[in-house]
């Protein structure tokens, strides 16, 4: 039980990439042994043919985990597992998800989750999985969406897409559901409901889990505030009201740094907080919200999760804007759009490693760059992945979903195909 107390890292060997934004969920990249450079081309050590789906690939012990969808001749989801070296497929598990009512059907949104031997997955509609990840055999499932009762009121329009956290010995679940289940806790080895929390409408943003006044946090932001709970219990601890203006769409991860806490919503503009250290407590800094898509303020993500680097963030706005702001203020430092072409909704996941940001856009391009309060330089990009139509059918495709960044190499995937790249030095 002493184990399953401690941070998820405990987990993972400092060269995977187990979970959503990586071995601690806050988007590093921490191996050493890696390009200090982009070549021109890049050939893949191997590519693997899939369905469509939004979800992130996970690495862990020699193994990558991903999830699709297929439609014919029956609508269901897949959880498939390749080897990290050779690419050879492992095993694969599938089950009957039917998507009536959720937009954008390409297929699941959440990064599996890998720890102890074991996966757990989370599909689109809300069945969760718990498979052995050296055989893919079914540990336990739920049907979130019967047992929680989430109907079309409750199910958040473009699908379930915030990803399970393990803490405290619990996995922690953005449920979605009615009766003070949008948050669920079970318990990782037999599925069993440990707490339930929360009425509020659901989000798309993964919680976090923090460190204030020497106790662990657990920080969801709903589709109406943004919440502190206690992680064993499912309690309150503080609330800072964040309504949605027209529908929530808060895709982008939380961020923190220090005791300041970003959040950056496509509709809803940024909000910052301030987390207090001498109790369980948090207090607005400063929230901007532009007139609408195309006039902003500050900074509306859509799906890339910023980063702060000092006293700035970096992100991506609306159409494809990549900026800089003021952590402090909010105010704009400058503006860039040649990271990715502009267009909306258009993307880049960052990921950050020492001083070097590596950005994968919409395009299947790895960039390497350089932020800071001067402007945004470019220090290489190479094409890794050919866009495809399933996720946006717009603009000859996009790839949408995370890349992970483990053992020296980077594993990215299309609605067509998974691929490994080679990014070791030399």
């Amino acid at each position: 039980m002493l184990l399953l107390s401690l941070p998820l890292l405990i987990f993972s060997a400092p060269d995977d990439w187990p979970q959503w934004r990586g071995p601690q969920s806050d988007g590093i990249w921490r191996e050493e042994g890696v390009l200090a450079e982009l070549p021109e081309t890049l050939e893949a050590r191997w590519r693997m043919p899939i369905a469509s789906g939004y979800a992130a690939p996970s690495v862990a012990d020699g193994r990558v985990i991903v999830m699709d969808r297929e439609v014919e001749p029956k609508e269901i989801e897949r959880v498939l597992a390749f080897d990290a070296k050779t690419g050879e497929e492992l095993w694969q598990h599938s089950y009957e998800a039917t998507y009536a009512g959720i937009g954008y059907p390409a297929g699941p949104r959440c990064a599996p989750l890998i720890a102890g031997g074991r996966v757990y997955t989370l599909g689109s509609a809300g069945h969760l999985t718990c498979l052995d990840a050296t055989s893919g055999e079914v540990r336990w499932a739920r049907d979130l969406r019967e047992q929680y009762a989430i109907d079309k009121e409750r199910m958040p329009i473009w699908g379930i897409s915030a990803a399970p956290v393990l803490e405290g010995g619990l996995l922690i679940v953005p449920v979605s559901g009615a009766k003070t289940a949008c948050l669920v806790a079970f318990d990782p080895k037999d599925g069993e409901e440990r707490w339930r929390a929360l009425e509020d409408r659901a989000n798309y943003a993964t919680p976090i889990v923090i460190d204030q006044a020497g106790q662990r946090v657990l920080v969801y932001w709903s589709g109406d505030r943004v919440v502190g709970l206690h992680p064993a219990t499912g309690k309150e601890a503080w609330s800072i009201d964040f309504p949605s203006k027209n529908m929530p769409l808060g895709v982008a991860t939380p961020v923190l740094s220090g005791d300041l806490l970003f959040l950056t919503g496509f509709y809803d503009g940024s909000l910052l907080l301030r987390l207090k250290q001498d109790g369980l407590a948090a207090e607005k800094v400063w929230a901007r919200r532009g007139q609408n898509e195309r006039s902003t303020d500050a900074l509306h993500a859509i799906i890339g999760t910023p980063v702060v680097l000092g006293e700035h963030v970096y992100g991506v706005d609306s159409y494809g804007e990549l900026r800089c702001l003021e952590l402090a203020t909010g105010d704009r430092v400058w503006e860039d759009q040649t990271a990715v072409p502009r267009a909306r909704w258009a993307t880049i996941h960052m990921v950050q490693r020492g001083e070097t940001t590596w950005m994968f856009n919409e395009r299947g391009e790895l960039l390497l760059a350089k932020l800071s309060p001067e402007g945004f330089t470019e220090l290489g990009r190479v094409k890794l992945i050919e866009p495809t139509l399933g996720q946006l059918n717009r603009r000859e495709g996009v790839c949408w979903s995370h890349p992970a960044f483990a053992e020296r190499h980077v594993f990215v995937r299309s609605d067509e195909e998974l691929a490994c790249f080679d990014l070791s030095a030399k």
